[in-house]
């Protein structure tokens, strides 16, 4: 029994791999998923949560490569947790990398008119952008003062007083 517990923890290449690894596939997701947009991370659906069960299924072998090893699985979990600490960390200490990572708000709509345009381009259908307004209590797209996309792809509304 010591020797099937021990092999658990052999590692099938060494450590170094696992972290060069892992960031290699963190940094290569995160552009990925900043490319997609922020609406994507602003509404999670069911299509949502399938594309980030798929991702992982996707990446597990790009990340662990032929290892089983509970150690492998835990050092990368590691690895992983660090990279999203340490990327945290730099966004909040530094506006220029916080607007790389995060992006920046969108102006959607100004002064009762909608920029049909930007919503295209980020990717809001009216019916989201209308549920939005119904949201902050706006029956009329008058009665908007600024409606902006968020990095976090919610959309606030500020009514005109």
């Amino acid at each position: 029994m010591p020797t099937a517990f021990a092999s658990m923890f052999d590692l099938a290449m060494p450590w170094w791999q696992f972290v060069l690894r892992a960031c290699a596939v963190y940094f290569v997701l995160l552009l990925m998923i900043r490319a997609s947009g922020k609406r994507t991370m602003g509404q999670f659906t069911p299509f949502d949560m399938l594309l980030v069960v798929l991702l992982g299924s996707a990446v597990q072998n790009a990340l662990l490569g032929s290892d089983t090893s509970v150690a492998g699985g835990l050092l990368l979990a590691a690895t992983l947790v660090a990279l999203n600490w340490g990327v945290g960390f730099v966004s909040a200490r530094s506006a220029n990398m916080e607007a790389m990572i995060e992006g920046s708000p969108v102006l959607l709509a100004r002064d009762g008119e909608v920029y049909r345009g930007v919503l295209r381009k980020e990717l809001i259908s009216r019916a989201d952008f209308d549920k939005a307004l119904r949201e902050a209590g706006c029956r009329e797209i008058d009665e908007v003062k600024l409606a902006v996309l968020e990095t976090n792809g919610h959309i606030t509304i500020i009514k005109r007083s």
